[in-house]
């Protein structure tokens, strides 16, 4: 009963979330400064006749006013379509479909990578306060902190693609080759570079929030006890440290998919990596409404779900807290 319950107020809110930033992002679209009409003819501009782009307009709606363009797309989308794409000439549910196919290879291992090193990096340096270890584990995190995610890729391209020549330095599969038709082990050479960028700018918000929340844990009462009583500073990480810093890495990591979307879509941009972020800017740079749209809700979506099933996960790990919030 408590899990439909949750599930219920979820579904209700997610419902309150899209329909209000679908609102934001068509009024946001409607007052862009791009004519759809030109980014859809592109370079043959100067050969299209007012007639053809009268024409043209009409074919995608856009002489009708950004209220009853909503409304329409609005009913379309209530009945699972979204639109054709003015850039790709498919449905947007397919074009979203096989683009989050790649970027979510992308994300999943830059998810995996950065929880997984930034939560040792943060028991490394939470475990040993003070010391040069955990200066150095800082200073590392700072630093990342502070790096912009293009720059960061930009730099790893001319390292590893330019100079040393380990990686490729473009797309998702070799030259001539599609990416459907690329072996495994082509894949992940690929995917090795945008993925090490994402990662590690994601280290940097788990490693130090671990760290902190592990120290607390070290200095509070019942370690101070257990130390009393014999226990081994690891020992003492390992038996009641880690449970309690586990909840608040896990809520992070969760929270990161926002930033990792985000930095997917740059990361994408730099390494001309076929995925949903560089639709996305494809998307807005020509004035495809219709993907746009669609590729702001799918993403709403993604986040919110990541947010959803946090909250299940917290409620498995710790049963004192209530699904929905609360203890």
């Amino acid at each position: 009963m408590k899990l439909l319950l949750f599930v219920v107020k979820k579904l209700a809110r997610l419902a309150v979330l899209l329909i209000a930033l679908s609102m934001a992002a068509f009024a946001l679209v409607s007052l862009s400064p791009i004519d759809p009409v030109n980014a859809y003819i592109g370079a043959d501009m100067l050969r299209v006749s007012p007639e053809q782009r009268a024409q043209i307009a009409e074919r995608w709606g856009l002489n009708d006013p950004p209220v009853q363009r909503y409304l329409r797309w609005m009913g379309q989308a209530l009945q699972g379509d979204l639109g054709t794409s003015s850039i790709y000439r498919q449905p947007v549910i397919t074009v979203i479909g096989q683009r989050f196919t790649a970027s979510l290879a992308l994300m999943s291992a830059a998810w995996v990578l950065s929880g997984v090193l930034g939560f040792t990096l943060g028991v490394l340096a939470g475990g040993n306060e003070g010391s040069p270890l955990d200066r150095v584990v800082r200073w590392f995190a700072y630093t990342l902190a502070a790096t912009p995610t293009f720059w960061l890729a930009l730099l790893l391209l001319i390292v590893f693609s330019v100079t040393l020549r380990w990686t490729p330095i473009c797309c998702a599969a070799p030259p001539g080759v599609l990416p459907e038709e690329a072996t495994l082990l082509q894949r992940i050479h690929h995917l090795m570079l945008p993925a090490a960028t994402l990662s590690i700018i994601g280290v940097a918000n788990i490693a130090l929030h671990t760290r902190q929340k592990l120290i607390a844990a070290l200095h509070s009462d019942y370690a101070l006890f257990a130390t009393a009583q014999g226990e081994k500073r690891w020992g003492l990480i390992w038996q009641h440290g880690l449970r309690n810093i586990a909840l608040p890495a896990i809520t992070l990591q969760f929270a990161s998919l926002s930033e990792l979307f985000g930095g997917s879509v740059l990361a994408e941009q730099v390494f001309t990596y076929p995925g949903l972020g560089q639709a996305t800017v494809q998307a807005g740079l020509r004035g495809d409404v219709p993907l746009l749209m669609g590729i702001v809700l799918f993403s709403a979506i993604f986040v919110f779900t990541g947010n959803a099933l946090a909250d299940l996960i917290y409620h498995v790990i710790d049963p004192r807290i209530r699904l929905g919030g609360g203890a």
